[in-house]
This record gives structure tokens, sequence and C-alpha cells, in this order.
């Protein structure tokens, strides 16, 4: 059985990664997902956060996603998104105002919509900040 698969990450405005790699981890609407090489063949959503993936050099690299959805086929694996930002391309200072904002505003009035963006906002900074410490560790 074959340790790596191919994964390919788009968004609505192009492609994010496509190569091959040896696990990719996601958030699903149930929970955590983790693929490997030779998973059952599956379709579902998937929630705002990181998409997280191993390289064959063992190198791990991060992905924001707006949510989207994940097919898992026998070879190829695939994350289709809205919105899809490479964790070296998240720029902190902007996430981090925008965290804030979305803070006081619930602070005043309760909004699922604002609730949605605060926790979208969240996850980009998990997402900065694993790529961050993994950039660090590597050199």
């Amino acid at each position: 059985m074959a340790s790596q698969f191919e994964l390919t990450v788009v968004s609505a405005e192009n492609e994010i990664f496509s190569g091959q790699v040896t696990s990719v981890r996601v958030s699903g609407i149930d929970g955590e997902l983790g693929v490997y090489a030779g998973h059952t063949p599956l379709l579902t959503a998937i929630k705002p956060g990181m998409v997280k993936y191993n390289l064959a050099d063992g190198k791990e690299e991060f992905i924001y996603v707006s949510g989207g959805f994940l097919e898992v086929q026998p070879t190829v694996v695939t994350v289709l998104a809205d919105t899809a930002i490479r964790g070296e391309e998240l720029d902190e200072q902007r996430i981090l105002a925008a965290k804030r904002k979305a803070e006081d505003t619930l602070g005043k009035t309760s909004n699922a919509e604002l609730t949605a963006k605060l926790a979208r906002e969240i996850a980009k900074l998990r997402v900065y900040e694993l790529t961050k410490t993994q950039l660090s560790n590597r050199r």
C-alpha cells in the first residue's frame, strides 16, 4: 500500500497547493478528520479552520480555509474552499485587529454572524501561530 497520496487545496480564486503528502488533517463538521493513504472514499463539509498536511520529508504545512468540502478518493484528496490562505501569507496584525473588532462588537450585541467571524479570525490566528513556529524550527 502506498504511503503517499495527492492533495489538492483550491479556493474560488486559485489552486493553493497540489502535491504528494503522507497525511492531511481538517476540521470536519463532526470533528477533526485525519486522512492517510488508502483512506475510505468520503465527501464531507469542513468548518473554517486549518488544513494541516505532512510532506514526505516530514515537514508540516498549514493552510487556513473558510470552510468548504473535503473529497477523499483512492489516490487523491481535494479540499474545496471559498477562501484558502497559506499560513505564511497571513498577516498577524490584521488578524488581531479583526479579532478585537469582532470581540468588541459582540460585547455590545449578540449576533451569529459576528460569532462566526470571530471563530474565523481565531482559526486564522492559530494557523499563523503554527506556521510561525514551524518556520522558526526550520532555521
